[in-house]
C-alpha cells in the first residue's frame, strides 16, 4: 500500500493506492490554508483513521508537488505517520520516461507522472488534459516521451475574474447549465464560463492534434474538474480523474527512498 499526494496550487489530493491503478480511498485538501507539520500530521491521521486501511499496511509515501514551499511539510508529515520511506517526484527522478522539451527541469511533477501513467496504462500517443487550477495539455508519445503542451487558465478562473471585477454579478456554483441562453443572471454566468471552457478545450485539442500530426492520439481528461467538464467535451476519449495519483504510485516503484 502507498499513500500518494498530488500537491496543487488550490487543492492537494491524497490517495491510498493498493496497485498501479487502484485506489482504496482518496481525499481533497485545500492548499490555500497554511499548515504546520503538526497540523498536517493531525489532519492526515484523522483522514486515515476513517478509512478501512491500517497505517501499518502503508509501505511508502510518494509526493508530487507544484508548490515547492509546501513539499517539506508534506514529506515530514508523512514520515511521522509511516516512517522514512517517503519520496518526492520531480524532473530529476529516475523514471522510464523522457522529457523532450527545452527546459526539462521546469516541468511540473504532475505532468511528469501523467506521462508515466499514460505510458503504462495506454501505451499509445496520448494528449492528457488536466483540468485543475490551470488546464494543461500534455503531448505524450506511446514510448513515454513528454514533448510539451499547453498551459491555459483553469475552469474556475472565469468565475473568479467575474467575482472580483464586477460589482453587481453574483458568484455562482460551477456546474453545467441546462441551457446555453440564460434567462437569469446566474444561468448566463454559468453558461458563459462553462461553455467557454468546453469550446476552449476542444479547440485546443484539435489544434494540438493538427500541429503534432497525431490525429489518432487518445485524449484523456483528468484532474478535479474532469468529472464536470469531461462528459461535455467532444474531443475526449476517456475520463480518468485520478491519472496523476496513479502516476505517483507508479513512480514510487522506480524512485529509491532514503
Amino acid at each position: 500500500m502507498q499513500i500518494v499526494v498530488d500537491v496543487g496550487n488550490t487543492e492537494s489530493v491524497v490517495g491510498l493506492a493498493s496497485g498501479p491503478s487502484q485506489l482504496e480511498a482518496h481525499w481533497r485538501i485545500s492548499s490555500l490554508v497554511p499548515r504546520t507539520v503538526d497540523e498536517l500530521t493531525v489532519l492526515l491521521r484523522a483522514l486515515l483513521s476513517g478509512s478501512e486501511a491500517s497505517v501499518d499496511e502503508i509501505e511508502q509515501g510518494v509526493v508530487g508537488s507544484v508548490v515547492p514551499s509546501t513539499t517539506y511539510f508534506w514529506k515530514r508529515s508523512l514520515q511521522r505517520i509511516i516512517g522514512d520511506n517517503v519520496v518526492t517526484v520531480g524532473p530529476e527522478s529516475e523514471l522510464p520516461i523522457r522529457l523532450d522539451v527545452e527546459e526539462p527541469k521546469s516541468v511540473g511533477a504532475d505532468r511528469i507522472v501523467n506521462t508515466l501513467a499514460a505510458r503504462e496504462l495506454y501505451g499509445c500517443d496520448t494528449i492528457a488534459v488536466d483540468l485543475g487550477t490551470a488546464t494543461t495539455f500534455d503531448c505524450i508519445t506511446a514510448e513515454g516521451v513528454f514533448q510539451g503542451g499547453v498551459i491555459a487558465p483553469g475552469l474556475s478562473a472565469g468565475l473568479e475574474w467575474l467575482d472580483k471585477r464586477t460589482a453587481k454579478l453574483p458568484r455562482v456554483e460551477l456546474e453545467p447549465p441546462g441551457v446555453v441562453i440564460g434567462r437569469r443572471t446566474e444561468v448566463c454566468i454559468q453558461s458563459g464560463v462553462f461553455y467557454s471552457a468546453v469550446d476552449a478545450v476542444d479547440g485546443l485539442v484539435r489544434r494540438i492534434k493538427a500541429e503534432w500530426q497525431r490525429p489518432e492520439a487518445m485524449v484523456v481528461a483528468t484532474g478535479g474538474f474532469a468529472g464536470v467538464l469531461g462528459p461535455h467535451l467532444a474531443t475526449v476519449d476517456r475520463i480518468e480523474p485520478f491519472l496523476t495519483l496513479y502516476g505517483l504510485a507508479m513512480a514510487g516503484r522506480h524512485v529509491q527512498g532514503p
